[in-house]
């Protein structure tokens, strides 16, 4: 499972457009928009998820899970999730 944090970045990182993605992953640009629009991990119906995971995989997204360490080599970003202060 991805976030759509994680989701927006992807695009972020490939400089596309939602209506772009949807092309790449063969959605509508609606799906995409509650995709990106969920609150955490992306809800949507698996068969969705597994085309957007799949067509920012293969333009050149790596998805790291927490605590796994990056198989890539290139650049990237990771967010850290921090403890809110007292």
């Amino acid at each position: 499972m991805i976030s759509s944090a994680q989701m927006r970045a992807a695009r972020a990182l490939l400089g596309i457009d939602q209506r772009r993605l949807a092309e790449l992953s063969g959605l509508s640009a609606p799906t995409i928009q509650r995709m990106e629009g969920s609150d955490g991990v992306v809800r949507a119906v698996v068969d969705s998820l597994d085309k957007v995971v799949n067509a920012l995989s293969a333009a050149g997204v790596e998805f790291i899970a927490p605590s796994e360490p990056s198989r890539g080599t290139g650049r990237g970003v990771r967010f850290i999730e921090r403890t809110p202060p007292a």
